[in-house]
């Protein structure tokens, strides 16, 4: 059985080139078609009927064959050297590509090295060896290999920090110079992929595996473009510092922070721009600190925060436009916390709080427009929140209740304008439930 090689390097593909007597072969041959082909296009212009012929040869002709002879000659060596020259240059290249590979995996394992010492200093140094690497990389599997070894060191487990007890100083201090090497990589993350796409020491467009991370210190992702590749936060726990994507464009690639803990740190999306792309908080826990969209525009892609627990977090989309995309709530349980999407204009795309349940905490929607798109709470459960709609504009939007249960919280729509969204009416029932404030308008028109 022939073995699996793999796919070949970089370098051995720009070697495969055609051998010298057939590259010369085709080359002459098409050089020959193409003068035919401009000297019978020349005769078609100029119209000439026939060519008259001469008995005899004169030293005139005989000296214009010899220099047509001679003219043929250099353009057959014209010919020989060009392609000559073009494989020359093609293995230089290649050659230089191969040496710069070599030099660029004698530094990678010296820097993965110190990466593995038991020295913290050793270790950061191996840190800036492996970004500086990165950013001097041949090619962008090279660049993405130094990547992936910086993310799998934040994978690695280590440690909780012992306290400041006297009797554990030694480990402590350790863990506090361990973590300085952890947040230093978290820095350096940052810095690179906030830097545009295709500019040197841009990360962008790369993979980020940082699944099961520990973020306890702060990553700037502010401004940053995801047009392509994958950062994944799944499983991760935020329990300090601070994750900004103030800013960044969403217009492609993935951001996934599937069954992540957010117990303490902030993620902020303020002013982001979803025009493309996923970015997925489903099965996520927000338990502690905030969580903000607020100014942000959706106006294409995906945001899902499917079956996520919300027990103790403020998650915001004040002044959000929704003008496009889809956010989904799907089976999200709302058992404390706050949720606010105060003065937000919704005027596309589609927005669903289906299945999810309410037994705790507050969702506002005070003060936002509901002016186009879809906005769907269809068989959720309202048993215990406080949800608002006060001073909200329904003027458009397909806002739907369908099959909801209103049995606990307190939902109100006090101040709202517009028609009432489809199916609320027939969800809270008559006589209307103490806890359910509705317009009186809205009465009267469901007698």
């Amino acid at each position: 059985m022939a073995e699996n090689r793999g796919p070949r390097p970089t370098y051995d593909r720009e070697l495969r080139l055609w051998k010298v007597g057939r590259a010369l072969s085709v080359t002459f041959v098409a050089a020959v078609l193409v003068a035919g082909g401009v000297f019978y296009g020349l005769v078609y212009v100029l119209d000439f009927q026939e060519i008259g012929t001469a008995k005899r040869l004169d030293a005139k002709t005989l000296f214009d064959l010899v220099k047509l002879s001679f003219g043929v000659v250099a353009g057959a060596g014209a010919l020989v050297a060009l392609v000559v020259s073009y494989r020359r240059q093609r293995v230089d290249e290649a050659g230089a590509h191969r040496e710069a590979t070599r030099l660029h995996t004698e530094r990678f394992s010296q820097a993965v090295e110190q990466l593995g010492s038991d020295s913290p200093a050793v270790q950061l140094g191996g840190v800036h060896a492996l970004a500086g690497l990165a950013d001097d990389a041949p090619d962008d599997s090279l660049r993405q290999t130094c990547i992936d070894v910086l993310c799998a060191y934040l994978q690695l487990p280590f440690t909780p920090d012992p306290g400041d007890d006297p009797a554990h100083q030694e480990e402590h201090h350790r863990y506090l110079a361990l973590r300085k090497v952890r947040h230093t990589i978290l820095r350096l993350i940052g810095d690179h992929y906030r830097r545009p796409q295709g500019t040197h020491r841009s990360w962008q467009g790369c993979d980020l595996n940082l699944t099961g991370v520990i973020i306890d210190g702060s990553m700037d992702f502010t401004g940053a473009t995801f047009s392509s590749g994958t950062v994944t936060f799944g499983n991760a726990t935020f329990s300090e510092g601070a994750v900004s994507f103030d800013g960044a464009t969403f217009s492609g690639g993935t951001v996934t922070f599937y069954g992540a803990t957010l117990s303490g740190s902030m993620v902020t999306f303020g002013n982001a721009t979803f025009s493309d792309g996923t970015v997925t908080f489903d099965h996520a826990t927000f338990s502690d600190r905030m969580v903000t969209f607020d100014g942000a525009t959706f106006s294409g892609g995906t945001v899902t925060f499917d079956e996520a627990e919300f027990s103790g977090s403020t998650v915001t989309f004040d002044g959000a436009t929704f003008s496009g995309g889809t956010v989904t709530f799907y089976g999200a349980e709302f058992s404390g916390g706050t949720v606010t999407f105060g003065n937000a204009k919704f005027s596309g795309g589609m927005v669903t709080f289906d299945h999810a349940e309410f037994s705790g905490g507050t969702v506002f929607f005070y003060g936002a427009e509901f002016s186009g798109g879809t906005v769907t709470f269809d068989d959720a459960e309202f048993s215990g929140s406080a949800v608002t709609f006060g001073n909200a504009t329904l003027s458009g939007s397909a806002v739907t209740f369908y099959g909801a249960t209103l049995s606990g919280s307190t939902v109100s729509f006090d101040d709202a304008a517009g028609s009432p969204p489809h199916g609320l009416l027939d969800a809270v029932g008559t006589p209307v439930p103490a806890t359910v404030e509705l317009p009186a308008a809205w009465l009267s028109s469901n007698p």
